[in-house]
Formats: C-alpha cells, structure tokens, sequence
C-alpha cells in the first residue's frame, strides 16, 4: 500500500515542474536577501521543501482531480503525465488532504502580510481547476490565475527581507507566466474543444495565441533588459520571444516538442539569475 501510495504521489505531482514552483521560490528569496546567510535559516529551507514537493501535489491533485472527464480526449496524459484512474480516487483525495493540512499548517509561521501571499497561492491553486470559479476555462483568467507560480516568488522575496518586490518586477513574471500558461494551451486547442472547455487558447487559434505570447514574452524582455541595466547577459531573455517568433515564421516546426525544452530553459535562466542575485551579497 505505502509503495503504491508514494508512486501516486510522485506521478501526480509532476517532477519536471516542480521548478516552477520552487525555483521560483528560490530565486524570489535570493532576490530579497542581503546576505547570502539567509539561505541558512530554518524558514527558508521549510518554504523550499513545501513549494518543491506538497504545493506540487496540490496544485496537480486538485487539477487532475476535477479533470477526469475532460482528460480523456487528451493523449498527453498518457505519455508525459499520468491518467488518474477510478482506483486512485481515494488515494488522491488522502495526498490532497495531507497537502491541504501542510499548506494550512504552514500560515501559522507567517505573519500577517505573508499569510495573505500564502493564502493567495493556495486559493489561486485550487479555484484554477476546482468549481465554481475553474479559472482555467474562461479566457483571459484561465493565463492570469496562473500568478499562483509567481506567488512562491513574493512570498520567497517577503520572507527573506521583510518587504515586497517591486511593481516592475512582478509585472515581469506575471507577462512569463501568462505566456509560459498560453503557449501551453496551443498543443491542446484541439483536444480542449472537442472537451468544451473554452480557453484563451481555443477561443484565439493558433496563429492568434502565438503572437500574443510573443507580445507577453517581448514586454518580459524589455523589462528585464531595463532593470538589469542593459547587462550583456540580460539579452539571453531574448530566447523567449524567438520561440513564438520562430514557430511563427516557420510552421512546419512542432511545437508540441518545443514546449518539453522550455523547462530546461526557465531552469537555466532562472538558475543564472539566482546566482547573479546571490553573488551581489557576497562581500568580495
């Protein structure tokens, strides 16, 4: 039972994005630290173990859980994630719980502002899949509620030097994370509307959503460029309206094969701008 248990755990949670949620965690902490200490305090390394594993296994349970009946049209379910089954039912809604019951426990270590982050994460988490508000099928919100990514980021950022980043820099991730949610959406267009979900996706077409996320990934890129001073390596963000500007131009490109790199390329990025932002504490 335990074996099986854990298997359902692992595969509902999604190991290849665990990054999305504590890698963003992580490099939101390193931003909002002075020093490079702080990655040595009991709550940091409590917030990176939750945002890794349990936020995953929520987000993801929630979401396969009230997707049962639209995932059958979806083949993507059966070659890089997993089909939740009639025999998972009671497993799944156990891990939900054990989730739920850490994400609450875990408001009781924060203070007020830092509630309302947490607090904000969990509800974006749930109502993204869950009745009666399912974000993920009215346009425009189903890209905009996925800020629950970003969340773990503010929240990093907050507790590790008691205040909260600035406009600029959250605008940045929401424009990421509205493209990342939107180019995600276009390989499964089809297999949403035969499934009557109308995403941003489904109601745009193809053509129509890859230059909107060229839009949300440009804007990310003017951003980032600016705030970083016009730093050479700044324009490695650039990668990210080429994508869309590439499948643009040539069509004959897959972007269903495209999409399975971006998380190597959120995870290198991100990881040079966790190590910028660390190296800046450090007293040479």
């Amino acid at each position: 039972m335990a074996p099986r248990f854990l298997s359902l755990a692992w595969r509902v949670s999604r190991f290849r994005f665990w990054i999305y949620t504590g890698g963003t965690y992580v490099v939101g902490y390193a931003l909002g630290m002075d020093s490079w200490t702080a990655f040595f305090d009991p709550g940091y390394v409590l917030f990176l173990l939750y945002f890794f594993f349990p936020a995953n296994l929520l987000i993801y349970g929630v979401n396969d859980w009230w997707d049962q009946e639209t995932d059958r049209f979806n083949p993507k379910k059966d070659v890089k994630e997993y089909r939740i089954s009639d025999a998972d039912g009671r497993d799944l809604l156990l891990l939900l719980a054990l989730a739920g019951a850490v994400s609450l426990a875990l408001l009781f270590v924060l203070d007020t502002v830092g509630q309302a982050l947490l607090l904000a994460f969990l509800f974006l988490s749930y109502f993204y899949s869950a009745p009666p508000l399912r974000f993920k099928e009215v346009p425009v919100l189903d890209f905009s509620s996925n800020m629950l990514y970003i969340m773990p980021g503010i929240l990093g950022y907050y507790i590790a030097g008691g205040a909260l980043p600035s406009l600029a820099l959250v605008l940045a991730g929401y424009l990421h994370i509205s493209a990342m949610h939107l180019f995600s959406a276009i390989p499964d267009i089809g297999f949403d509307a035969t499934a009557g979900m109308t995403t941003t996706a489904v109601v745009l077409g193809r053509r129509r959503s890859l230059l909107l996320c060229l839009a949300f990934w440009s804007g990310l890129a003017a951003l980032v460029i600016y705030l970083a001073g016009l730093h050479p390596l700044s324009l490695l963000v650039l990668i990210y309206p080429a994508v869309p500007l590439a499948l643009l131009l040539r069509e004959s490109l897959s972007i269903d094969q495209v999409y399975w790199y971006l998380p190597f390329v959120n995870t290198g990025l991100g990881g040079l701008v966790f190590l910028l932002a660390t190296l800046r504490t450090v007293a040479w």
